[in-house]
């Protein structure tokens, strides 16, 4: 017999407990933060047609979605990427064309051979869209956003890399590299591939000053002084304007004074089919994986009918919760005790049961003990107080402080344990 009824499939888990509410926390306090920033959250379909995801080869590589049929056989997916749904609403249902439009989400994606979402096939993803800009304000926003982000999540020690695609299309440009060449250089440069590089370049008759360039291009990490480096070469108008972009948008961000996060990474170079202009990556010690990404896609809307520029980023919760319980331990995402443990015999129910009520009206958190059952028996560690009713008396024994006991009469405790609570 099959023990597959009792276990989940590879690459989906169950999160229980501690996990699941220091989870829920962290994307409450994540969507707070976008919302405090004026976007708008939407809700886009988990299951959604595989067109999508295609609209353009190697945008989304069919292999890593999960792919099945409806009753008519019309492919249907999973959604790998939360993004691509986004464009596709802001082409048509939420459309307008020369408006500012600022937009939030969060929900599960799901890919195969995923080692982004915490090495899940099924990971969880909160992120924003800036649609309607084009301008480094915009690329600063959504970098400002990444960085409170993981502060509001409680992490204090990342880094976010900034690069910007433009200026290695005007380095491939000048060297009048095929699509196919130029794909193969960025491959070698985004793993630091520096054997990989010189042979490549060995074989191109361009000029031995691009040659250098292009071999020194995983170089240019750092501060400031990476573009100052970059900018000691000969370079197109391309590569020159991609380098301005970042300095002005390292600007904007040393003006919110968050300038201590991000670094210069002009040797990132993700794929060149989606990104158009800066890009980062958001990293923290004890993860071998960035815990966000993004950057800018103007080309994206225009997919779905509509052309309007975008930028945005997501953050992956799962990779967030690894990077907390690595750096903090399981406390950081543990769940508060609970206020009351509240126990009543059954003479007193309906009185108890008021009682509660009461309790739970000004802020307390209330577990109710049934009738029958035993509170000596309870994991008193769990609470931070236990009350017994019966009789009209009200027995209040403090599990925080050597589990001192306090006797009130119903009356007594109304008005001077509820009443100073609203206080």
């Amino acid at each position: 017999m099959s023990d597959r009824k009792i276990y989940t499939p590879e690459g989906v888990q169950d999160i229980l407990g501690d996990l699941s509410y220091g989870k829920r926390k962290i994307e409450n306090e994540i969507l707070q933060l976008f919302e405090s920033f004026g976007y708008e959250e939407v809700q886009t379909p988990i299951v959604e047609f595989y067109d999508t995801f295609a609209v353009e080869k190697d945008l989304m590589p069919q292999e890593k979605m999960f792919k099945f049929f409806d009753a008519q056989g019309k492919i249907l997916v999973l959604r790998p990427d939360m993004t691509i749904p986004v464009a596709r609403i802001a082409a048509t249902k939420l459309k307008k064309e020369n408006a500012l439009q600022r937009f939030s989400y969060i929900g599960n994606a799901f890919r195969y051979n995923e080692f982004g979402g915490g090495k899940q096939k099924e990971f969880t993803q909160a992120g924003v869209e800036l649609l309607g800009d084009n301008s480094p304000n915009s690329d600063a926003e959504v970098i400002v956003l990444a960085i409170n982000s993981l502060l509001k999540a409680g992490l204090s020690e990342f880094q976010i890399d900034i690069g910007q695609v433009e200026f290695f299309r005007g380095i491939t440009e000048e060297a009048m590299l095929t699509p196919v060449q130029a794909e193969n250089l960025r491959l070698f440069i985004d793993t630091k591939d520096y054997l990989g590089i010189g042979n490549f370049i060995n074989e191109l008759d361009i000029k031995d000053e691009l040659k250098q360039l292009i071999l020194s291009l995983p170089e240019f990490f750092g501060s400031l002084d990476a573009i100052d480096k970059a900018e000691q070469y000969v370079l197109n108008k391309k590569s020159i304007d991609a380098l301005e972009n970042v300095r002005e948008t390292l600007k904007i961000i040393d003006g919110y004074g968050l300038s201590k996060y991000v670094s210069v990474d002009l040797g990132m170079v993700p794929g060149l089919d989606y990104y158009t202009g800066i890009i980062f990556r958001g990293f923290t010690y004890g993860i071998g994986f960035p815990v966000l990404s993004g950057g800018r896609y103007d080309n994206l809307v225009e997919k779905f009918g509509l052309k309007k520029p975008a930028t945005g980023f997501s953050v992956g919760i799962n990779m967030l919760m690894n990077a907390l319980l690595r750096q903090y331990g399981s406390t950081v995402l543990e769940k508060p005790k609970t206020d009351i443990l509240f126990y009543t015999d059954r003479d007193s129910v309906i009185t108890g049961y008021e009682l509660c009520k009461k309790l739970r009206s000004v802020g307390y958190t209330v577990e109710v003990m049934f009738a029958g059952n035993n509170p000596e028996n309870s994991q008193k560690s769990k609470y931070k107080m236990i009350i017994k009713f019966s009789n009209d008396k009200v027995e209040i024994t403090d599990c925080l402080h050597s589990e001192s006991l306090i006797v009130y009469t119903t009356d007594e405790f109304s008005e001077k344990f509820i009443r100073r609570a609203k206080e």
